[in-house]
């Protein structure tokens, strides 16, 4: 199996528009513990969208993908996406073929817009954006088209204003939800530790899937007695002041929800944190992935396969994004960086026996600067 796929790496506002036409439509290719709970033939015209007639053999879908950032979260998403749609491809008799963009982080929409438009452009079937940023635009790059968006990857789409409802969504969008289950997380931090006095709220304030669960965070915390220190940052560079000012503050642990600016940041902080002795609780398996102590929240291998089975099923069954709910993930498993746990002087079985408790079981990782 073979796939091209062209990502813009870098992009400034003078040469956005070039970058991104020169980007081309990919051919079809392949390259842990969620579980979904539900809560047209051909490329045609300018729209696109499902039918309800079912395909003839050989039909070919164009599935416009697009990533709000290259990070390891995302980046497991697009590729079990693509890898499980190459295995329904061959099931139902159809190839689906992709076209693969990236906005790199930018936050201006600039970017986004373009991509917008290019997916239009290239005629695409359906449109799946990943994270909250990507699908706020596609949206609004799409609303005058039949063009439907399979949205993953979106902590809160009713408050986003994606869906209004979970189980009838009602619009042209839906999708897969990576909700955290913060409370689930505060106590994970509290069994591996019960003496915390104060705990780091790390996150980015760009990003509207964090604000919900750092809110959760601070009144969990409040009603349990124990203090709290903010630091937000918008890129790398301010994500690293951020962590030096709550070292300097003496947390005993560190919250990040599902934030796509820190997950990004997570390889250069992790060694710093590692030296303060100072565990990270990250709201993705990723987080750990990249040297954090630990993540916990859905499988994103999971979820870009759940999201292909619902871009298989709009395409090819033409099934209506209003009337199909979104699934929602949910994790089981929290995943223990053992190489941060020995680092930061905690004790693994200790710990196993802590989660188990609360009935969450461990999954160990060592560091890793990229996967898929």
């Amino acid at each position: 199996m073979k796939k091209m796929k062209l990502i813009k790496k870098t992009m400034t506002l003078a040469l956005s528009l070039a970058m991104v036409l020169s980007l081309a439509a990919c051919t079809g290719g392949s390259m842990g513990p969620g579980k979904p709970n539900p809560a047209n033939s051909g490329s045609q015209s300018q729209g696109g969208g499902s039918s309800a007639q079912q395909p003839t053999s050989g039909t070919t879908y164009k599935v416009g993908i697009v990533k709000f950032m290259d990070h390891a979260s995302l980046d497991q998403i697009e590729s079990s996406l693509q890898a499980e749609l190459d295995v329904l491809g061959k099931e139902l008799g159809v190839t689906f073929n992709y076209a693969d963009y990236s906005a790199n982080g930018q936050m201006d929409g600039t970017i986004l817009q373009q991509i917008g438009a290019q997916m239009i452009a290239n005629d695409v079937d359906v449109i799946v954006p990943i994270a909250t940023p990507a699908v706020q635009a596609m949206l609004a790059a799409a609303e005058d088209t039949e063009i439907p968006i399979l949205f993953s990857a979106v902590s809160d789409p009713i408050k986003d204003g994606i869906v209004a409802d979970l189980n009838a969504p009602g619009g042209k969008a839906t999708g897969t939800s990576d909700a955290l289950n913060t409370e689930m997380v505060m106590q994970l931090m509290l069994a591996a530790n019960p003496d915390i006095q104060k705990v780091g709220l790390l996150y980015s304030k760009s990003e509207s899937s964090s604000a919900k669960p750092v809110e959760e965070a601070k009144a969990y915390l409040t009603a349990k007695g124990i203090a709290f220190e903010e630091k937000t940052g918008t890129n790398t560079n301010e994500i690293s002041s951020a962590v030096d000012a709550l070292v300097a503050a003496k947390v005993d642990a560190i919250f990040t929800p599902t934030d796509n600016t820190v997950q990004n940041a997570e390889l250069a902080i992790f060694e710093k944190l590692q030296e303060a002795k100072i565990p990270h609780y990250g709201g993705a398996d990723s987080f750990a992935l990249n040297g954090a102590f630990c993540g916990y929240g859905v499988d994103y291998v999971q979820l870009g396969q759940e999201t292909a089975r619902m871009v298989a099923d709009l395409l090819v069954e033409g099934k209506d994004p209003a009337s199909t709910p979104v699934r929602i993930m949910t994790a089981e498993s929290a995943v223990i960086n053992i190489e941060t746990c020995a680092a930061i002087g905690m004790d693994l079985e200790q710990i196993k026996s802590a989660f188990s408790a609360l009935g969450i079981s461990v999954i160990e990782t060592a560091t890793q600067q990229s996967f898929s």
